[in-house]
C-alpha cells in the first residue's frame, strides 16, 4: 500500500514527518527501562527544539515536562505522534491521531501481520483508521528513527554523530552494530535513521526516495530483509544512484535466512540473487557481508566513483601488496598496466630493488621517506591508464616502526595524499596496518575526510564499488520501442486461456516466430497418418518426436520423446510408442499428438527464461541450460524493461564464461546473437502481459558465423488464467 504522490516533481511527504515542529510521545513513562522514557530523554539530551508532549493518564510532569492525559488535551498540534503502547491499542490511537491534526505515526509494538493471522486482522484495522484520518504510518514493529540534523533522537542512542550516511534498517540491533563501529571509527556520521518495520503503509521506495531528497545524506544506506513494493523501489533506486550512491545489505541470502526474515516481519524474502541482480542493475552496491555496510558507505560517500576498474597498487610490502591483487581479482577489478613513461618516473625515485610492475613494492625506499609514497601515489594517478589507486601497507606508522624523527615527514607526506585526493577524479584509496591505533598521519587523513581501512578486503570492497559506480554511471541505458501485439499472437493465447491451458510448444513457438524470433522447422502430428507428410516436407533429416499433452509437463519422465528418427516406420513406431507412454504415465492426460523437428545439432545449452515475480514484477533469467541451471544454478536475472547494456551483463556475468568462450579449442558462442534474444523475448513479453511465464530450455548456442546464432530447442509459454 502506498498512499504516497510520487510524482517527479513532488517533494516526499516524509520531510514534514521526519523534521516534526512537535512530537507526541504516547505512553511516555518514567521508568528507565521504558521505550516512552527513552524517547524522551533522546529529545531532550538531543536539544530537540520543537514541543514535547508526553503523553500519560497517571502523571502530571515527566522529566520536568508537562504530560497531558491525552491526544485530545495537548494544548498544541505536533506533527509527529510515537506510540509506545501495546499493539491492541494502535487502531483507535491512530484515529486519534487524525482527529487532532497529527499527521504521522511512529508505531514500536509488534504483534501485527508477522505474528499470524490475528496479527495481520490487527494490523488491517490499524490502516482502515490510518486512511480514514489521514495518518501515515511508519512501523508497526519499528525500532524508531533519528534526525541527528533536526536534533531529534527518538532512540536515545548515545554517541551517534551528525553527519553524511543514512540509514533505513528492519532491524534495530543491526543500526546499533552500525552507531557502534561509527563510535569506533571516529569519523563517520548519520543524517537519519528509520526503521521501516512491517512497512505497512511507507515503505523502503519512500524512505529511498526521501533520503535521496535530503540534503544532507551523501550516501543512502539499507538494511534489507524484504521489500513490500520492489518494482516501484528500482525505480526509485534507478533515480536516486543517477546522483547519490545507494548501498544495499540485503539479508535472507539462504533458505534459513529467508525463513527468519519472514518471521521477522512477515516481508517476502524473495530469491537472493535475483534481489542482489536487480539492485545493481539500478546503480545499487550491493554488499555481502554485514562489516562491509559501514566501510562502503563511508567510501561511497567521500569518495563517489572511480572512471573504471583498473587499479594501482602501490605497497611497501610484497605479501600485502599479492594479497592486494588476490582480492582485486576476486572482486572483478583489474591491475591497471603502467605505461612505459609512469615505470621510468617511478625507477627515477626508488631504489634499485623496487618492483615497478603493478603491484608497485618501493621495497624499502620509504623507510627513511615516508613522504616518498605519496610521489609515488602522484606518478601512477598521472597515468591514462589508470582509474583509482590503492595505497597499502604502513602508512601512519613509519615514525612507530623506526624513528619518531620521521613523524613530520610523514604527517607531510600525508597532507601531500590528501591533495593529491582532493584534485583528482580517481580515488585513492587507503590500507594501512596502523589504522586501529590511528597515529597522527592517518588520523589526519581521515578527519580531512580521506578514509583509511584497516582491512584490505574492506578497501576493495570499497574500490569495486566506485569503479562499479563509475561504470554504471557513464554507460547509457537506452531501451527499445516495445512490441505490439498481432493478431495470430493474441488469437494463440486467447485460445489457450479459453480453454484453461497453456500454450502446446508448437503454438509457443508460433508465437516466437511470430515477432521473428528464429524457431527451427515444426510439425504438430495429431494422426500417425499425418506423419507421410512430415517425411516428404523434412526430407531425409534426423528427426526429433515429443509427446503434446496439457496435461504432462515433464516430456523425457514420461517416456514422451523419441530421437534421431529416420524414415517413415521409424516416425510411426515413435508416435505408438509415445502415445502408449503417456497413457501409461498418466491415464488421464490428453494425448493430443506430437511435434515433430529436426534434431538441433550439438551446442552450448543455455536458457532463457521470464517469470512474474510478486514483489519485483516481470524478471527475465539467462544461465547455462539442461541440467546444468537445477545443478549449477549459474544465471543471472535482470527486471524489465531490458536494455542492450542489461542484456550484455546478463551474458558476462555468468561465472562458467569459459564455456561460453570455448573449451579445448572449441569456438566461444555467438554473444552478440544472445542478447539479441535477450531483447526479443524481453520485447515479446512487454507485448503480451497474458504471459506469466516464459522458458527457452534448452538452447544451444552456436559459434559466430551459424546463420541464426542459436536453436530454441524447447519452448514453454504459461497463459494468465481467467478468474
Amino acid at each position: 500500500m502506498n498512499r504516497f504522490n510520487e510524482s517527479h516533481g513532488s517533494r516526499s511527504p516524509l520531510h514534514t514527518l521526519l523534521s516534526p515542529t512537535g512530537i507526541a510521545i504516547v505512553g511516555a513513562s518514567a521508568d528507565p527501562t521504558k521505550r516512552g522514557y527513552k524517547a524522551l530523554l533522546g529529545l531532550i539530551k538531543g536539544g530537540y527544539e520543537g514541543a514535547i508532549y508526553p503523553i500519560n493518564p497517571k502523571a502530571e510532569q515527566i522529566l520536568d515536562i508537562p504530560a497531558w492525559p491525552s491526544l485530545a488535551d495537548m494544548p498544541g498540534t505536533p506533527e509527529l505522534a510515537l506510540l509506545c503502547t501495546p499493539a491492541a491499542s494502535v487502531p483507535a490511537l491512530i484515529a486519534e491521531c487524525g482527529r487532532q491534526g497529527i499527521k504521522g505515526a511512529v508505531v514500536l509494538a509488534s504483534g501485527f501481520g508477522e505474528t499470524g493471522a490475528a496479527g495481520a486482522a490487527l494490523e488491517e484495522a490499524m490502516m482502515a483508521a490510518a486512511e480514514a484520518h489521514g495518518v501515515r504510518i511508519i512501523g508497526p514493529n519499528t525500532s524508531g528513527l533519528f534526525n541527528l540534523h533536526q536534533r531529534i533522537n527518538l532512540l536515545d542512542l548515545a554517541n551517534v554523530r551528525a553527519g553524511d550516511i543514512g540509514i533505513v534498517s528492519q532491524s534495530g540491533n543491526m543500526l546499533l552494530a552500525l552507531a557502534l563501529e561509527a563510535q569506533h571509527n571516529g569519523q563517520v556520521g548519520f543524517s537519519s535513521y528509520i526503521g521501516p518495520g512491517n512497512q505497512s503503509d511507507i515503505g523502503f521506495n519512500d524512505y529511498l526516495r526521501y533520503l535521496g531528497e535530503d540534503p544532507h545524506t551523501r550516501v543512502a544506506t539499507l538494511y534489507v530483509e524484504g521489500f513490500r513494493d520492489g518494482r516501484r523501489f528500482l525505480d526509485v533506486a534507478r533515480q536516486v544512484t543517477a546522483h547519490k550512491p545507494v548501498v544495499v545489505y540485503k539479508s535472507g541470502a539462504t533458505e534459513q535466512g529467508q525463513k527468519a526474515a519472514s518471521s521477522h516481519t512477515g516481508a517476502l524474502a524473495g530469491s537472493y540473487q535475483m534481489t542482489v541482480d536487480l539492485l545493481r542493475q539500478v546503480g545499487v552496491s550491493v554488499v555481502q557481508y554485514s562489516d562491509e555496510i559501514l566501510p562502503v558507505a563511508e567510501g561511497l560517500g567521500q569518495l563517489q566513483q572511480a572512471p573504471g576498474k583498473r587499479v594501482a597498487v602501490i605497497s611497501d610490502g610484497g605479501g600485502q601488496a599479492t594479497i592486494a591483487a588476490d582480492r582485486l581479482a576476486e572482486a572483478g577489478l583489474s591491475l591497471a598496466t603502467l605505461a612505459p613513461s609512469t615505470r621510468h618516473a617511478l625507477e627515477e625515485v626508488l631504489l634499485p630493488q623496487a618492483a615497478l610492475d603493478n603491484p608497485v613494492d618501493v621495497a624499502g625506499s620509504s623507510d627513511a621517506c615516508p613522504s616518498l609514497l605519496a610521489r609515488c601515489v602522484e606518478i601512477v594517478m598521472a597515468d591514462p591508464g589508470v582509474d583509482s589507486v590503492f595505497l597499502v601497507g604502513m602508512l601512519g606508522g613509519y615514525s612507530l616502526r623506526f624513528s619518531e624523527s620521521l613523524a613530520d615527514d610523514e604527517l607531510q607526506g600525508a597532507k601531500q595524499l590528501l591533495a593529491l585526493a582532493q584534485g583528482s577524479e580517481k580515488p585513492l584509496v587507503v590500507y594501512s596496518l596502523y589504522a586501529p591505533i590511528k597515529p597522527p598521519a592517518l588520523r589526519h587523513l581521515h578527519e580531512s575526510g580521506l578514509p583509511v581501512y584497516a582491512s584490505i578486503e574492506h578497501a576493495v570492497r570499497v574500490l569495486a564499488a566506485l569503479g562499479e559506480r563509475g561504470e554504471y554511471l557513464t554507460q547509457a541505458r537506452r531501451l527499445e520501442t516495445p512490441w505490439q501485439p498481432t493478431a495470430k499472437g493474441a488469437a494463440l493465447l486467447a485460445g489457450a486461456r479459453a480453454e484453461g491451458r497453456d500454450l502446446f510448444e508448437f503454438e509457443a513457438k508460433a508465437l516466437l516466430a511470430e515477432h521473428g524470433i528464429a524457431v527451427p522447422p515444426q510439425w504438430w502430428v495429431s494422426q500417425a497418418d499425418e506423419l507421410t507428410s512430415v517425411i516428404e516436407q523434412a526430407g531425409q533429416q534426423p528427426l526429433a518426436m515429443k509427446v503434446v499433452s496439457r496435461d504432462i509437463l515433464h516430456k523425457s519422465d514420461a517416456g514422451g520423446v523419441k530421437l534421431h528418427l529416420s524414415g517413415e516406420e521409424a516416425l510411426r513406431e515413435a508416435f505408438q510408442a509415445i502415445q502408449h507412454n503417456a497413457h501409461a504415465y498418466d491415464p488421464r492426460a490428453r494425448f493430443e499428438g506430437v511435434l515433430v523437428s529436426p534434431m538441433a545439432q550439438p551446442g552450448v545449452e543455455v536458457i532463457i527464461g521470464m517469470f512474474r515475480d510478486p514483489v519485483f514484477g516481470p524478471v527475465v533469467m539467462f544461465g547455462l541450460g539442461g541440467i546444468f541451471v537445477e545443478v549449477l544454478e549459474d544465471v543471472a536475472f535482470r527486471a524489465l524493461p531490458l536494455s542492450e547494456r542489461d542484456a550484455y551483463a546478463m551474458v558476462e556475468q555468468i561465472k562458467a564464461q569459459k564455456v561460453l568462450d570455448g573449451v579445448r579449442g572449441a569456438a566461444g558462442v555467438d554473444k552478440p546473437a544472445l542478447v539479441a534474444l535477450l531483447m526479443q523475448v524481453s520485447r515479446l513479453v512487454e507485448a503480451y502481459p497474458e504471459i506469466q511465464e516464459l522458458d527457452l530450455n534448452p538452447v544451444l548456442a552456436y559459434p559466430q558465423g551459424h546463420p541464426t546464432g542459436y536453436a530454441i530447442v524447447d519452448a514453454r509459454i504459461i497463459v494468465e488464467r481467467d478468474q
